[in-house]
């Protein structure tokens, strides 16, 4: 997937969509050597581009499995270099190199949606060579992963240790996280949906849950619940209190529609004949029998 960068500086609002492969400056990675796209010398115009912004917000839209760990650094240090609160918006399937351009947020600003997944994993590259040579591209390699997991870990406030475990998993292919295991792991802050709200909370969706039920049984307040609210009815003391005012109105509702319960005659022909018991039952068979004798 060729590499692209598309920058919108309007209104104020600066959003820069960063798609495909980031960097790719090696040959055997495109059936065509022309189609080499984000070689630095190709690349230094965007990244120009994003220093020279001016906007007081910057978006990062990240739709990116990687590619170039020193395009991407380029990318994080320009745009950290901005005088900008920066957003970065991370979709689909993040990893490598496009998870470094994700730190360069603003505290608190690092962004996932609820639909993506979030790989880090150690540094790879493709070489040849005697010893010597090979020697020295394994140091590169260890010293690129320490760089890594220093940006991870300056962005998070954890040690670099923890990150630098993640990504030696499985071989140094490093394991995939969902949303909430990469927030819980200090790789982003937030996660989102796709319109870029907060994603909703468990305790959220079980308050609308019970809204709709009390609606549909016609114990409803004809109240919304507010929709960018996270409405915590377990911990929240305003929740508490919204829910026994809800929960008052129901029952007074409930009491409005109780009427007496109704009896109705029973329609059963036999009902007022006599019932006898067994032994009266036979001492009338008798008297029958000795009145026909």
């Amino acid at each position: 997937m060729k590499s692209e960068i598309q920058i919108d500086n309007n209104a104020g609002v600066c959003h820069i969509d960063i798609e495909g492969t980031i960097g790719v400056p090696e040959e055997w990675q495109f059936d065509q050597p022309e189609a080499r796209v984000a070689t630095y010398e190709k690349f230094r115009d965007a990244v120009r581009r994003i220093a020279e912004i001016d906007a007081p917000e910057v978006v990062v839209n990240i739709r990116s499995t990687g590619g170039d760990v020193n395009d991407a650094l380029l990318i994080h240090d320009a745009l950290t270099a901005l005088d900008a609160h920066i957003t970065t918006r991370c979709y689909g399937y993040t990893a490598s190199a496009a998870t470094i351009i994700a730190q360069a947020a603003s505290p608190g600003c690092r962004e996932i949606s609820a639909n993506a997944l979030y790989l880090i994993h150690t540094a790879v590259c493709a070489t040849e060579g005697n010893a010597a040579e090979l020697s020295g591209k394994l140091d590169l390699l260890r010293q690129t992963d320490t760089r890594i997991a220093a940006v991870y870990a300056a962005r998070s406030g954890r040690p670099a240790a923890e990150f630098e475990t993640l990504m030696a998993e499985n071989n140094g292919n490093g394991r995939w996280l969902s949303p909430e295991e990469a927030v819980a792991a200090g790789l982003a802050d937030v996660v989102t949906d796709a319109a870029g709200r907060g994603a909703p909370s468990l305790t959220r969706n079980i308050a609308r849950g019970w809204e709709r039920l009390f609606v549909r049984i016609g114990l409803g307040t004809g109240e919304q619940l507010p929709a960018d609210r996270d409405r915590n009815v377990l911990h929240t003391e305003g929740e508490e209190r919204e829910l026994l005012r809800r929960s008052a109105a129901a029952v007074r509702q409930a009491q409005q529609r109780v009427v007496p319960t109704q009896t109705r005659p029973r329609e059963d022909p036999s009902y007022g004949d006599l019932v006898r018991t067994a032994n009266q039952r036979a001492y009338s068979e008798d008297a029958k029998r000795l009145r026909n004798m």
